[in-house]
């Protein structure tokens, strides 16, 4: 297994494992029958639990993009070190990021998203050139 599908399973891993905290808090603001149910005025999220399934759905978002290009390139034989370090900085862009989104830290969790931004970006470069 070539190290960028090694990276790609660890953010899927990770990104699979990011509810884990919010619902836990679901289950502790609301109880577990509100929340496996439908409540009619449910309670909130705490506001860091709001945060971070957010930071989740935008994890989710760049794994679709994310992955298709790394498996692109894995298809076409393309591994060398732009697209190994582009896996491994996405990897903990995408931690950073999580943790940024859930405890408010404004221009680290932009800057991290902008860097995993930009290992997508270099990736797909690696594939057209």
């Amino acid at each position: 297994m070539t190290i960028e599908l090694q990276y790609l399973a660890w953010v899927t891993l990770f990104t699979a494992l990011m509810w884990v905290p919010y619902i836990l808090n679901l289950i502790s603001v609301r109880g577990l029958a509100d929340a496996v149910g439908y409540p009619d005025n449910p309670k909130p999220l705490a506001p860091w639990a709001g945060r971070m399934k957010a930071a989740h759905a935008n994890a989710v978002e760049n794994l679709v993009v994310f992955a298709a290009l790394v498996l692109i390139a894995h298809a076409l034989g393309i591994s060398n070190e732009t697209t190994v370090m582009a896996a491994v900085v996405y990897f903990w862009a995408r931690v950073v990021h999580f943790a940024a989104y859930t405890f408010r830290i404004p221009w680290v969790r932009t800057l991290a998203f902008v860097a995993g931004f930009a290992c997508q970006i270099e990736v797909g470069w690696q594939i057209f050139s």
